[in-house]
């Protein structure tokens, strides 16, 4: 599989050992940077062109994922999931690494290297590679109506108007005041 990955300056070392892992596991690693530490770099650009590779690959057929991570894995995944196409997960323990494929179908992992060791976080990666989205029809259905609307600005009805109730946070004479308490 092919691995897309990115960080900025708090993951750097932790990088280069991903990349060593991930190759040794017979991956192919492509880095999105950076490439030497930069205290002051600004890790959007980085994460938004491991995502476009992802998005790129997978529509050519080729079998890839991607890694983003930081500090945090926050902005990092804020950033991948700017590109349309791209479901960027934090994750943070296993069950989330599992999730993310299984439920989401996640096509990112977005971890803290600032929160881990980095066995942990390549326990978390691992399992995420190694985890298929389980195709079940409820998944699938939610993750369509994502597309849609990041494609489209398509939503599924409010509920409420189906239901004849007014939206009470989208109706005009609404007389909600979040001041009152």
């Amino acid at each position: 599989m092919r691995i897309h990955i990115a960080t900025d300056h708090a993951g750097l070392e932790f990088s280069t050992q991903l990349q060593h892992h991930l190759a040794a596991a017979g991956h192919e690693v492509v880095d999105h940077g950076p490439i030497e530490y930069e205290p002051l770099d600004d890790y959007p650009s980085f994460c938004i062109r491991a995502a476009q590779a992802v998005v790129r690959d997978q529509a050519s057929g080729v079998e890839t994922l991607g890694v983003v991570f930081g500090g945090s894995g926050n902005g990092e995944q804020i950033a991948a999931n700017k590109v349309v196409g791209v479901r960027a997960a934090l994750v943070w323990n296993i069950a989330t690494a599992e999730l993310a494929r299984e439920h989401n179908d996640a096509n990112v992992i977005a971890i803290g290297a600032r929160q881990h060791t980095f066995d942990e976080a390549v326990t978390f990666i691992d399992r995420f590679i190694a985890t298929p989205f389980s195709g079940e029809e409820r998944h699938a259905r939610r993750i369509a109506q994502l597309a849609a609307y990041e494609q489209e600005g398509t939503l599924e009805a409010d509920p409420r108007a189906i239901a004849g109730r007014p939206d009470v946070l989208a109706a005009d004479d609404s007389s909600f005041d979040p001041e009152a308490g």
